[in-house]
């Protein structure tokens, strides 16, 4: 069974940084499409950051410059590394797995809180 874990949130002060980590159990991240997600209180869930399984990296144009998403094959694990946070960034944030075999699937993992205080 596919399940990624999210890990690594926690309350930080504005300016900060944290890492989070998605480790994937059940299924090879570098060869699918992984993603976070996040979800605010109010908010649809909105993209955050995508890398491919290609290596290629994408992000929303508010994290440019401040959140990096990377991968490492050996741990099986994707990261987002997010500096300079700001209040806007406090949301519950998912990791994401997209990819196909016999037809496509999506994986999501359940969420890790991430405070930012002013």
């Amino acid at each position: 069974q596919v399940q990624p874990v999210e890990s690594g949130g926690g309350l930080v002060q504005a300016g900060g940084s944290l890492r989070l980590s998605c480790a994937a159990s059940g299924i090879i991240v570098s060869l699918n499409n992984m993603g976070w997600y996040r979800q605010a209180p109010g908010n649809e869930r909105e993209l955050v950051a995508t890398i491919t399984s290609a290596g290629r990296t994408d992000y929303a144009d508010s994290v440019k410059g401040r959140f990096t998403i990377s991968r490492d094959n050996a741990k099986n694990t994707v990261y987002l590394q997010m500096s300079s946070l700001k209040s806007e960034d406090t949301a519950v944030y998912y990791c994401n797995i997209k990819g196909h075999g016999t037809g496509w699937y999506e994986y999501w993992g359940q969420g890790t809180q991430v405070t930012v205080s002013s």
